[in-house]
């Protein structure tokens, strides 16, 4: 919260002043806990007002491993199109309610991040959450729009602390106080998906497919008018279908492994580094002598698959390293032949003949970590044989306020 009250005042205070709306995204599937009423207090940071947490859990990410196979296989079968896995909201609050159920004893309200920001700029008694969050959570049917409340009621799940859903794009309440300079009384967008609003702000025609790789990796393209998923999940399929906008679907090849298997690598690197006693160079220092060090080398034979967190149709799948010969071992080898398996493991689950077949001409690309990494390019353009344009990394929050201005 400090981090976005920074990234607000830092901007023109002029422009702020002359804000209307405000749209809101932020990643899907994890879960933080508060008290309703308690959850934040405002305060005066020099001339201008922002809110900081209280009564509050730490944030639970999307990357939450607790939720193990053997767990998942325990819970009660959603009624929804998605299976679950770990890291969703539900799976956390499951764990919770069976390992630690002191835990919620002490919060009574719940939603992703994006949600509990949208809920203490706006004062709301209940948290609201968008289909695009809700879905993201598990047990949730995009048909009715409803959480599957029967089920979970079941199971002993604490349903009080489920947001309200409305449909994504519409607006959540208007702003309490007045905030970084944004005046009082501005409009608040209900919380979006950042995979969402980043395909809504980098797809400008029909026949795009987006590509993103920023601490995870995806690749959609969007279904026909109609389309409709299955109402019960296949776990083994690596493509879904994500709710998009105005009842449209994208269908979504969602890896676990994108711009965390780099930043693990160059963890990797520095504690290496400091082993031998050596001085270690800054991180973004050592990432930048490594992305040049990969675009020395061309072609590898070297293999890494680099499935170092698993993958949500494949959990158990692990990462390794094959074709191994003394004359590619350096370092340049190493970050090409990752580079090429991280881009190589999306192709596989969501080929290029399957997006020919969708009608598919063009790859936008996007997010921060292929923004910044020329290798992934490079490799991104040899493997799908399409033309790829690339966005910014700030494509999330660009569509946000897209999202927005559209519903004048």
């Amino acid at each position: 919260m400090r981090a976005l009250n920074d990234c607000v005042t830092s901007l023109p205070r002029e422009s702020l002043k002359k804000v209307t709306r405000i749209g809101v995204s932020g990643q899907m599937h994890g879960v933080i806990f508060w008290k309703k009423n308690q959850g934040c207090h405002w305060i005066n940071s020099g001339n201008l007002r922002v809110f900081e947490p209280r009564d509050t859990s730490y944030l639970i990410t999307w990357e939450d491993g607790r939720c193990n196979t053997d767990f998942l296989a325990s819970l009660p079968q959603p009624q929804s199109h998605l299976s679950l896995a770990t890291g969703f909201g539900c799976a956390t609050i499951f764990w919770y309610l069976r390992n630690r159920p002191d835990f919620l004893d002490s919060y009574d309200a719940a939603g992703t991040i994006q949600d509990y920001v949208v809920a203490m700029l706006c004062g709301l008694q209940r948290p609201q959450m968008s289909v695009h969050n809700a879905t993201s959570w598990g047990y949730f049917s995009t048909r009715s729009k409803t959480w599957n409340i029967d089920i979970l009621r079941g199971s002993g799940f604490p349903v009080h602390l489920l947001p309200a859903v409305v449909n994504a794009g519409c607006v959540a309440g208007k702003t309490s106080y007045e905030w970084c300079g944004i005046c009082q009384g501005t409009e608040v967008g209900i919380a979006l998906g950042d995979f969402q609003c980043s395909v809504y702000s980098s797809a400008t025609e029909s026949t795009d497919a987006v590509l993103n790789i920023s601490t995870s990796a995806q690749l959609t393209f969007s279904m026909p008018d109609g389309f409709q998923p299955e109402e019960s999940p296949n776990p083994g399929e690596p493509v879904a279908y994500f709710p998009y906008f105005n009842d449209h679907y994208l269908a979504v090849a969602a890896s676990l492994n994108g711009g965390n298997v780099l930043a693990s690598f160059i963890t990797l690197l520095s504690d290496w580094i400091a082993e031998l006693g050596l001085a270690i160079p800054s991180s973004a220092s050592l990432y930048t002598r490594v992305i040049a060090a990969g675009l020395s080398q061309h072609e590898t034979h070297l293999t890494i698959d680099p499935t170092l967190f698993g993958e949500r149709h494949t959990p158990d799948r692990l990462a390794s390293v094959s074709n191994i010969t003394a004359a590619e071992l350096s370092l340049g080898h190493a970050t090409r032949a990752l580079c090429h398996g991280i881009v190589q493991n999306l192709h596989s689950m969501l080929p290029s003949s399957r997006l020919q077949e969708s009608g598919v001409r063009r790859i936008i690309g996007s997010g921060s970590a292929l923004s910044r990494n020329d290798v992934l390019r490079q490799e991104v353009e040899k493997i799908f044989p399409f033309p790829v344009l690339y966005g910014k990394d700030t494509d999330s929050a660009l569509g946000a306020a897209m999202v927005m201005v559209k519903q004048w």
